[in-house]
């Protein structure tokens, strides 16, 4: 979009495009994942181990850096009554509340029940139907190993394949190494940058799932929201996570890098956000992971911090449910375009078709090159997706 045409829509619009700015300088300064990664996982994790998977890890948190009540005023003080389309006022309407819930959320990280709570408003609590199709997925026989999947690339390595995997895609890659975030890998929407665990071990799949998750979706939809006249697009709508998510990993079957144990994984996640929400300490839902279902310690301890990090994080339990929605979208030959328009959500696919017609989104600039074909060959996987309910 030109500047002359972005102009024009501001002219037209001018209380909207008023009230997404003074939105996008607020949300710039919370990003939660920034704030529920533990500064202490290594310390923890051999402490833990140490005493036999008994005592609790103690994590600590960074400190907030921005005055929580003070914000959340800011977002409620918008005058959305100015924005006189009733259909786009809702949807801000919408947004704030979200944006609000998660303020509260960063401001009670570290404290039990309180973060528990505010983290369910935003991610809810895994439903009995996806308790049953994590479990029909771990009923299925372990694969044989492959050479592809010996973890024996270091994060310096790993930076290097996603650099050349970065070729296909027509914006910049920025790689940064930390020791403060829980996966191998994730892309921090804030600076639209790369992070690597820095003492983390990649497997060749594991690369290839990896670029095809952070880089074909996420940065993806990173790099598309930014070239939309509304920031919120950038910023995130709310509730987007189950469809961003389940993009990313079906990004990952369609480039034939999605493997049984990866899906295993994700169902591993959506039991350990149950056993969160039936009241498990931290040892029982290790217990449960590593102990019942005999999943290798470390393994268990990542999949166990990620639900219990905070006081109690539900967010992974979406990457299943995420996953089986788009997957039937794939099946009915159905276009993703919409959602790759940034971080949006199934929810509002109607309200952005509704904005491409007045001329206030835009038609993507960065296609995920992984839904050009579907390269997956494993049939076990197909027969698993089929049949989730």
């Amino acid at each position: 979009m030109s500047a002359a045409e972005l102009q024009a829509l501001r002219n037209d619009y001018p209380n909207l495009f008023d009230i997404d700015s003074n939105l996008d300088r607020l949300v710039r300064k919370i990003e939660l994942l920034s704030y529920v990664n533990p500064a202490n996982i290594e310390k923890e994790k051999q402490r833990f181990f140490s005493s036999k998977y008994t005592e609790e890890p103690q994590f600590k948190y960074p400190k907030l850096k921005f005055d929580a009540y003070k914000l959340q005023r800011l977002f409620f003080s918008q005058r959305l009554e100015r924005i006189k389309d009733e259909e786009i006022q809702k949807m801000y309407r919408d947004i704030v509340y979200y944006y609000a819930n998660m303020i509260q959320c960063i401001e009670t990280i570290g404290k039990g029940q309180s973060f528990y709570y505010n983290s369910l408003r935003l991610y809810g609590t895994p439903r009995e139907r996806d308790v049953q199709n994590a479990r029909y997925i771990l009923h299925f026989q372990d694969e044989a190993p492959r050479q592809d999947m010996i973890s024996s690339y270091s994060a310096l390595e790993a930076k290097a394949y996603f650099e050349a995997f970065m070729s296909q895609y027509q914006f910049p890659l920025h790689i940064k190494f930390s020791n403060q975030i829980a996966a191998e890998a994730m892309v921090r929407n804030r600076d639209k940058s790369l992070l690597l665990k820095r003492n983390a071990k990649f497997s060749k799949n594991r690369m290839e799932t990896l670029a095809n998750h952070e880089i074909g979706v996420h940065l993806v939809t990173t790099f598309n929201g930014n070239d939309q006249p509304l920031r919120i697009f950038a910023n995130g709508l709310p509730k987007n996570v189950e469809t961003q998510e389940g993009m990313a990993v079906l990004s990952e079957y369609m480039s034939g890098a999605l493997t049984l144990e990866r899906l295993k994984i994700l169902a591993y996640r959506v039991l350990a956000s149950d056993s969160l929400i039936k009241g498990c300490s931290f040892a029982d839902t290790f217990d449960l992971i590593h102990g019942q279902y005999k999943l290798d310690r470390e393994a268990a301890f990542n999949i166990t911090l990620r639900a219990h990090r905070g006081g109690g994080f539900t967010k992974d339990r979406l990457y299943l449910s995420g996953l089986s929605k788009m997957y039937k979208r794939y099946k009915k030959q159905q276009s993703f375009d919409v959602f790759l328009t940034g971080k949006v959500a199934q929810e509002f696919e109607d309200k952005i078709v509704y904005l491409q017609k007045l001329g206030l989104a835009k038609p993507i600039t960065h296609q995920s090159h992984s839904f050009d074909a579907n390269r997956n060959t494993n049939t076990t996987l197909d027969f698993i997706l089929n049949n989730l309910k």
